[in-house]
C-alpha cells in the first residue's frame, strides 16, 4: 500500500516515525512519502517537506508566513493528487491538515482519511467538529476523556493509548549510568532542577527568563535546561545567568536525574509526570490578564495541563498569562525542591495518571485498526 502522511510539528514527526514502523511490520511493502522530520525520514520513504518550514505559532508569526504556508499546501495536494496514495493520515496540526483533508474528500472521494491525535478542539474552536465529521473518517485519539467529546458529538473515535506512554516505556528498557551522564554534560553532584521552556523560539523567550530568575536563588540546586530540537546552542546564550548547563537530545534522562522540573505547558508536562519528575507547568502569553480572561470565559475545560485534564483534578500547580510571575512560580517552586506533602501529593496524582492512560502501544493499536480497516474494504 502507498500512505501519505502529513505532519507539521516536531512532535508529529516522532508519533508518525513510530506509526510508520508498525504500519511496516504488518505490510511490508508499505510506500510512505510524507510531509514531516528527520525521524520519519529514518523508517525510509520520501521526505518532502521539513517540519521546520511549516511550524509556524500565534497570529503573527502565521501572517507574516502566509506565502509559505499557501506553497505548502500548494506542494502537500499536488503531491497527493500525483502519488494518488491508497490511504491518507493526518496528525494533528489541525489548522493545515483539515484543509488538505478537504481537498482530498473533493479530489479523490474514496481516498481513506485517517486523523491520528486529536487536536484540542475539545478546549476550544468546538465547532470545528462538523468538519471533521464531513472530511475524516476515523480519528485515533491519545486522551482517555476525548471520547466522551466525541461521542457528545455523535462521531465516533477510538482510544489508542498515548504516544508518551510508549516513548518513556521504551526508554525506561534501555541501560542508564546516571555518573556517566553527570560526567558527560559537566554536571556537579548538586540535584538537578530542569528547565523545559519549550520548543519554540516564542515559547523559549517568553518562559525560559523568568524560569532562570526564580530558580537561580536556589544555589543548592545545578540548573539544566533543556534544549530544544531545532533551535542553536547560539540562541540559548542571551537567556544564559550564571553557570547554567545546556542539554540537547536527552531530556529524558535529565528529568530522569532531576529533582524537580519547571516545564512549559504542551507534551513535555505528561511526559515529565510519567518519568515521574515533580513540576510547576508554565505558560507565557503576551497580553497581560486578557489570556487569562479568555481562558476562563472561552475555553471549555477547567485546566490547561494535560497532566491536570487526565487526572481530572489539580495535580501540579499550572501558572498562565498573567498568573505566570516571580512570586507565583516562587510559591509554587519551593514546596517541590524538598520532602514536603505538596511533593508527595504531585507524585501520587501522577500514579493515577499513568492508571488512566493504560499500558504502551499507541502506535501499534492505531496501525492495526487502520490495517483493518483497509483489509474490511477489499
Amino acid at each position: 500500500m502507498k500512505y501519505f502522511l502529513v505532519a507539521g510539528e516536531a512532535s508529529g514527526d516522532l508519533h508518525g516515525s513510530n506509526l510508520m514502523r508498525e504500519l511496516q511490520l504488518l505490510d511490508p511493502q508499505a510506500e510512505f512519502r510524507f510531509f514531516g522530520g528527520d525521524q520519519m525520514a529514518a523508517v525510509g520513504g520520501t521526505l518532502l517537506k521539513h517540519y521546520r518550514e511549516m511550524a509556524f505559532m500565534g497570529v503573527v508569526a502565521v501572517v507574516c508566513n502566509a506565502r509559505t504556508i499557501l506553497k505548502n499546501l500548494v506542494l502537500c495536494k499536488n503531491e497527493i493528487a500525483s502519488w494518488k496514495p491508497d490511504v491518507l493520515i493526518l496528525i494533528d496540526y489541525a489548522d493545515f491538515n483539515l484543509k488538505i483533508a478537504a481537498f482530498a474528500k473533493k479530489a479523490m472521494p474514496h481516498l481513506p482519511v485517517h486523523f491520528y491525535i486529536s487536536p484540542k478542539i475539545w478546549a476550544w474552536k468546538e465547532n470545528r467538529i462538523k468538519l471533521f465529521k464531513k472530511y475524516i473518517d476515523h480519528m485515533y485519539v491519545i486522551l482517555p476523556f476525548e471520547t466522551e467529546f466525541f461521542a457528545k458529538h455523535e462521531f465516533p473515535v477510538s482510544y489508542v493509548g498515548n504516544p508518551s506512554v510508549d516513548s518513556v516505556a521504551a526508554y525506561f528498557e534501555q541501560s542508564f549510568d546516571e555518573k556517566a551522564f553527570r560526567t558527560l554534560h559537566g554536571l556537579d553532584q548538586r540535584p538537578v532542577l530542569a528547565l523545559l521552556p519549550g520548543s519554540r523560539k516564542g515559547e523559549i523567550q517568553g518562559n525560559l527568563p523568568l524560569m532562570l530568575e526564580v530558580a537561580s536563588r536556589y544555589p543548592a540546586f545545578q540548573l539544566v535546561i533543556a534544549g530544544a530540537p531545532g533551535q542553536s546552542p547560539s540562541f540559548y546564550e542571551q537567556f544564559i545567568l550564571h553557570d547554567e548547563k545546556l542539554i540537547f537530545g536527552e531530556t529524558y534522562s535529565l528529568l530522569r536525574i532531576a529533582y524537580t522540573a519547571i516545564v512549559t505547558s504542551g507534551t513535555a508536562t505528561l511526559e515529565t509526570a510519567l518519568i515521574g519528575t515533580p513540576q510547576v507547568v508554565s505558560f507565557a502569553v503576551a497580553g497581560g490578564s486578557i489570556p487569562n480572561w479568555i481562558f476562563r470565559h472561552f475555553m471549555h475545560v477547567p485546566y490547561f495541563s494535560l497532566v491536570n485534564l487526565i487526572a481530572g483534578k489539580t495535580v501540579v500547580n499550572e501558572l498562565m498569562g498573567a498568573l505566570l510571575n516571580d512570586v507565583n512560580l516562587t510559591t509554587a517552586l519551593e514546596p517541590l525542591l524538598s520532602d514536603t506533602p505538596e511533593r508527595q501529593a504531585v507524585l501520587d496524582g501522577y500514579a493515577e495518571v499513568r492508571l488512566a492512560l493504560g499500558k504502551p502501544g499507541a502506535a501499534r493499536k492505531t496501525a492495526e485498526l487502520m490495517h483493518q480497516t483497509w483489509t474490511n474494504k477489499q
